[in-house]
């Protein structure tokens, strides 16, 4: 005891220590947590789409289809600048690279060099890790109060344009976007350091060339939490706008739902709809499957590259950022530590249930102070390690509390002497790893008799008489159920529930159930003689107890179940319930034990005849049902298999709609003493039934019950 009392204090503890150095540490699997919350919140509400200055010409499908495969020739992609410059474009960008010269003809790019320098153009380039010695042309420098070479993402290398091309234009931007480690793009480098250069991306140079502007000027980010010390970069300024960062000199991408809006097809772009893009930064980029220019972002699975330019531009002009403050690590790591250690100190001494509002402000808090953050600020505050952390060392403390209570409950062997024999508990103390005490599945046979008539017998008894009676009954049937391995479930009235294979594993349960079932009717006999003769002595009515029984074989829940203070070893599910059912039509048709089909195949050497295909109520999936007639030493004599096989062709004729041979086949099927009379009617007005009146066409042999 004293081991779980520390225990109580200790695991919660460790655990807060353990998500406090996790978060700390950073680590790819740590941010990825993070990452993916702010994925939620974007989903759950993404960026407005605005009517922004900003306009994709999309290369797609169908323009693929009616201007060609790409690459086009270079004539086409002038004629398409041209297009787009005399129609007022402020800026025209390609999310494209021109590395090598036209195919069809020379003089090609010669011309759209010329287009090029005639309009606000901008190229883009692509990095690369692997190193060479191409540099693309630098059109604008950084003027930086920080080292940003220090904190924005390497590269070794490049593919630039052709020079002709980049000389004419009047940017060059990184097209490079990096990905997180799920895949997914959320965060894009502004700039990107290739040797001694530092280059801007495509979005930051349209915004810069869109403006007039000539270069970048870089802000570091000064930590107040550590002395105002530069931990990176803050924003950069292009133009008249100033666009946070992360310290790798990263945007945080808060994208819109795609909207039809932004973009016009590229066929249409070389006629009138070009007049859309008056005033408008152009970007021209590809969502055509085939050309393989697909991203993964929080909103969408496979979204054009180009779409992720447009999200940036669009969100530096209206000034729609998301941003993660440098406060940020040090409030959740606050708020971790103080609801965690509260959790952990108050729970040994209050318990799970009055700590619970405590949890619950420790788990929903930060995810609402997060969101209110990201809706009314646009700022990036995770939500999920301290709500996790808070979870965390609640259940941690509940389950040790959980434990300790569970040590203070009487053994095993005495809970369990009120359900199995006392061998069987004997044994499953001997071997407590066997009993499962929470809920598990498992395959068992389930028993329920109830005595037939019952109001008639009772009405011949005061109380103190009718209880005598009741018990004169439960013990020796219990005392049978016991000695066949099973288990007493529960008494409910007159009625007693059973069941076999747990909490001890028993491979034969359905044989053992059979057995039970079996031997109970012929104890029924000799308690029916022993009140015969006491109401005879006692000159009064004697009326007999007969009992009907259901088997049935099924998987179930089986543990304890009820409430944290009262709870009993029970089962669950639909094959209890059906083991019920089939106790019902015991008296439908006229004998003792009715069972079903699982409990049939696993109990194969006891005599049983087939009933009847029943749909029972509640149910809509008939079932084959089955007589126990008797045990192996029945069903081994020849009077019991010929009527088995007189049986089965009878109801083979009767689900065959044959009425007559099923008729006559009957009438043999009674030639037999068994007592099978009651089951015999009832075919036999079915049958008349059925030959006056068909069932319809669609009819499966099966018969509906209508009571339980």
């Amino acid at each position: 005891m004293k081991a779980y009392r520390w225990g109580q204090y200790a695991a919660p503890l460790a655990l807060l220590a353990l998500f406090s150095e996790a978060r700390l540490s950073n680590a790819r699997w740590v941010e990825l947590v993070q990452l993916r919350s702010f994925d939620s919140f974007m989903r759950a509400r993404p960026r407005p789409y605005k009517d922004a200055p900003v306009i994709v010409v999309d290369i797609d499908d169908e323009s693929l289809a009616r201007l060609g495969q790409w690459p086009w020739p270079r004539t086409l992609l002038a004629q398409l600048v041209r297009r787009l410059n005399a129609a007022g474009a402020s800026a025209i960008a390609f999310d494209a690279v021109f590395a090598e010269p036209d195919r069809a003809a020379a003089g090609n790019d010669a011309a759209f060099a010329r287009e090029i320098a005639r309009a606000p153009v901008i190229l883009g380039v692509p990095l690369r890790h692997k190193a060479n010695k191409a540099r693309p042309l630098l059109k604008a420098t950084f003027a930086s109060r920080g080292e940003l070479a220090s904190f924005a993402p390497q590269a070794e290398g490049a593919v630039p344009n052709l020079p002709a091309l980049e000389k004419a234009a009047s940017g060059v931007g990184i097209i490079t976007t990096t990905f997180d480690a799920d895949g997914l793009i959320r965060r894009v480098p502004l700039a990107m350091t290739l040797g001694e250069q530092t280059f801007p991306s495509l979005a930051a140079e349209v915004l810069r060339v869109a403006q007039g502007a000539r270069n970048y000027v870089v802000q570091s980010s000064l930590s107040e939490s550590r002395g105002r010390q530069n931990t990176g970069v803050g924003k950069i300024r292009i133009g008249r706008l100033m666009v946070p960062t992360d310290e790798l000199g990263r945007i945080y991408v808060y994208y819109s739902l795609r909207d039809a809006r932004r973009s016009i097809p590229a066929w249409k772009a070389l006629g009138p709809d070009a007049s859309r893009v008056k005033g408008r930064i152009v970007l021209i980029g590809t969502s055509a499957e085939g050309l393989k220019d697909l991203r993964a972002t929080p909103l969408e699975a496979a979204a054009p590259g180009v779409e992720v330019h447009a999200n940036i531009i669009e969100q530096a002009l209206a000034g729609d950022f998301l941003k993660r403050p440098d406060w940020a690590l040090g409030f959740e790591l606050l708020y971790m530590l103080i609801l965690g250690g509260l959790l952990a100190a108050l729970l040994p001494r209050l318990g799970a249930a009055w700590c619970l509002p405590l949890a619950l402000f420790g788990i929903f808090g930060p995810i609402g102070f997060s969101w209110l953050m990201f809706t009314r600020k646009g700022l990036l505050v995770d939500p999920a390690f301290p709500a996790a952390t808070t979870f965390g060392v609640y259940i941690a403390s509940s389950i040790v509390s959980y434990l300790k209570s569970e040590s203070e409950r009487r053994q095993i062997k005495g809970a369990f002497s009120r359900y199995m024999s006392p061998a069987l508990v004997e044994q499953l103390a001997k071997h407590p790893e066997k009993l499962k005490l929470g809920g598990e599945m498992r395959e068992m046979t389930f028993h329920f008799c109830d005595i037939r008539g019952f109001t008639t017998i009772s009405e011949q008894f005061d109380p103190h008489g009718l209880t005598q009676l009741i018990n004169r009954f439960l013990t020796p049937m219990t005392d049978i159920i016991l000695q066949h391995r099973g288990v007493i479930d529960k008494y409910m009235g007159d009625c007693i529930m059973a069941f076999w294979n747990a909490p001890l594993e028993d491979l034969e349960h359905a044989r053992h159930a059979c057995q039970a079932a079996l031997r109970m009717h012929e104890r029924l006999v000799l308690l029916n003689n022993e009140l015969r003769a006491e109401a005879q002595a006692q000159n009064r009515k004697f009326t007999p107890i007969h009992i009907g029984t259901g088997l049935n074989t099924g998987r179930c829940v089986v543990g304890n179940m009820g409430s944290d203070m009262r709870f009993d070893y029970s089962v669950l599910g639909d094959d209890v319930n059906l083991a019920s059912r089939l106790e019902g039509q015991s008296k439908t048709y006229g004998v003792n034990v009715v069972v079903g089909p699982l409990t049939r195949e696993q109990a194969p050497e006891f005599a049983a005849l087939e009933l009847d295909l029943i749909r029972v109520k509640g149910k809509t999936v008939p079932v084959h049902i089955y007589a126990l007639m008797g045990g192996p030493d029945v069903a081994g004599t020849e009077k019991f298999r010929a009527l088995a096989e007189l049986n089965d062709r009878m109801l083979s004729a009767y689900r065959a709609r044959r009425w007559s041979e099923a008729s006559e086949l009957l009438a043999r099927c009674r030639q037999f003493d068994f007592p099978l009379q009651a089951l015999y009617d009832l075919y036999e007005q079915r049958i008349s039934s059925y030959s006056a009146a068909p069932p319809a066409a669609g009819w499966d042999g099966s018969y509906a019950a209508t009571s339980k």
